[in-house]
């Protein structure tokens, strides 16, 4: 399949307030694939997904597609919304992943930041993203991302009575199904599987070395995801 397509992005200068970022201690890490692939909990609070979600909703969210299979492209559909803002990539990088990414080398470069180019993703049911790689991107000053950071903003267990400002996509009432994000070997065997769980971040190597992957179909709820990369130099 193709690579993810990035064009169409919409880029804003908004006034919305992010959420405090709290500073993350004795974060709980699950490898699942050596440092390739690993996921990391709570390492966004239930306040703090919230409020992201509540700020994405009243940017607003735009729907983006592609041409599909045929022309080279993943299948997508979803809705979403691209900012770009040094300040809260540099916020949430110190907040806990500068850490994690201490002993992370990549052809002898260490990871040094966020790309402040923050997305937003919306699953409403029925919507997916076929199988695709993650392509690494040239920030410029000699800055190359090498990680997909994904952090779900909803999903797990319990319903919770969450005021979104889109009515039309309020399901708080609903407990998310679907949306894994699966993982493929080059002979297409299932390596993992991550349900999306509110506050949880998954990171995955991107570019040469990037596993295809998806995100399944939503049957039920809305899925929302924050969306940077892990930039080295």
């Amino acid at each position: 399949m193709g690579e993810r397509r990035e064009a169409g992005t919409k880029k804003q200068t908004i006034a919305s307030r992010w959420p405090l970022i709290k500073s993350k201690q004795n974060l709980q890490i699950t490898r699942l694939k050596d440092k390739d692939l690993f996921t990391v909990q709570n390492f966004f609070t239930s306040a703090e997904s919230e409020a992201f979600i509540n700020a994405a909703e009243s940017i607003g969210f735009v729907n983006q597609g592609s041409l599909g299979p045929t022309k080279g492209e993943a299948y997508r559909d979803n809705d979403r919304i691209s900012v770009n803002d040094p300040v809260l990539a540099e916020t949430i990088w110190e907040s806990g992943l500068k850490k994690l990414f201490s002993d992370i080398k990549i052809r002898g470069k260490v990871a040094v930041g966020l790309n402040p180019n923050i997305r937003f993703y919306r699953y409403k049911v029925g919507q997916r993203f076929g199988r695709h790689i993650d392509a690494s991107v040239d920030l410029g000053e000699g800055k190359r991302t090498h990680y997909t950071l994904l952090i779900y903003l909803s999903g797990g267990f319990k319903p919770k009575a969450k005021n979104y400002l889109n009515s039309d996509t309020d399901s708080s009432s609903e407990l998310l199904a679907g949306g894994e994000t699966v993982f493929y070997s080059s002979r297409n065997v299932v390596v993992a599987e991550v349900a999306p769980t509110e506050g949880v971040a998954l990171l995955h190597v991107h570019g040469e070395k990037c596993l295809l992957h998806e995100a399944r179909n939503v049957t039920k709820g809305v899925k929302y995801v924050f969306r940077s990369d892990v930039a080295f130099a």
